[in-house]
């Protein structure tokens, strides 16, 4: 079984990370000590609410120096709604722009739409196909700076809430999704277990 560890850096929905994960075979350690992160064979980064807030608390955990790291040394990071936004270098929520871990480009913005939060099930359109996930989140990698991302090689999965934004990117070692696997139902165990299946 694979040793996940989901990151325990005070931010929300690090139980149903937990559970969800261990559903689809994997042993999780809820934890933010560093050796612990480093050694497993996949980190799990989830986030709840604001990007500032998330990337305070991943600061002061010293989370973002152990992506870094991980990613450095090719080991798998899935970064989990929040988790998946302050991966990017930067997020600008209210018009406040903060710094994020800067392990892609580009800028999470508000989504331009009548109605936030986007909340509910949408069909994404996956490189390989498309499939029904849940979403709970204002805020996105929006065109251009997903296109971008998926010329400098990322592989982009889209869909469409008032405006097309990026629900899942992966390139390399590091993968992450908009929306929430632990709430999408199969689908989203399926999405789990086949990032469990790419863990050494």
């Amino acid at each position: 079984m694979p040793r996940v560890v989901v990151l325990d850096y005070g931010s929300g929905n690090l139980r149903s990370a937990q559970r969800a994960l261990e559903r689809v075979g994997a042993r999780v350690e809820v934890t933010a000590d560093p050796d612990a992160v480093l050694d497993c064979d996949g980190l799990a980064v989830p986030g709840v609410g604001a990007f500032a807030a998330c990337m305070a608390g991943l600061r002061a955990a010293g989370g973002d120096k152990m992506v870094a790291r991980r990613l450095e040394l090719g080991r798998p990071v899935l970064g989990i709604c929040v988790g998946m936004q302050v991966l990017f270098a930067a997020g600008v929520e209210h018009g406040i722009q903060s710094d994020g871990c800067g392990a892609w480009p580009g800028t999470v913005e508000r989504l331009d739409a009548g109605v936030l939060p986007h909340m509910g099930w949408n069909t994404v359109a996956a490189p390989p196909g498309s499939v029904l996930f849940y979403f709970v989140h204002s805020y996105a990698l929006r065109s251009p700076g997903a296109e971008q991302l998926a010329a400098a090689g990322a592989l982009i999965s889209w869909t469409e809430h008032g405006e097309p934004f990026a629900a899942a990117a992966e390139q390399g070692a590091l993968a992450a999704t908009q929306f929430h696997p632990e709430k999408s139902g199969d689908a989203g165990a399926a999405l789990l277990a086949n990032w469990l299946g790419t863990l050494s």
